[in-house]
């Protein structure tokens, strides 16, 4: 099947692993950037800004949120968060892959 053709397209997965009062101004982010789609998960962990252990629903819990977009969309997303590293405990990092693209 030529490329062109195929349903498969270059991508990038952005994760963003933060404290869950980011959610509605990240997932606001994510709609100012027309990002369509997101997963967002609760997850505990353990990292410089200490435990997350989720046992109070909103305090001291932390997010995953993933979305497939392309590398110039998290290239935009990145410096919008970048603020937020300094006030609240956040992660991001992105990967290459291929997504099925409809």
């Amino acid at each position: 099947m030529p490329p062109e053709t195929s349903p498969v397209q270059p991508a990038v997965l952005l994760t963003i692993i933060a404290e869950t009062v980011l959610k509605d101004a990240i997932i606001n982010l994510f709609k100012s950037n027309n990002v369509s789609g997101y997963t967002i998960n609760q997850v505990q962990g353990e990292g410089s800004h200490g435990k997350r252990l989720g046992d109070i629903a909103g305090y001291n819990t932390n997010i995953e949120i993933k979305t497939i977009v392309s590398l110039e969309v998290s290239d935009s997303i990145f410096w919008s968060i970048k603020d937020y590293q300094g006030q609240h405990a956040l992660m991001a990092f992105r990967q290459n892959v291929e997504a099925l693209i409809n």
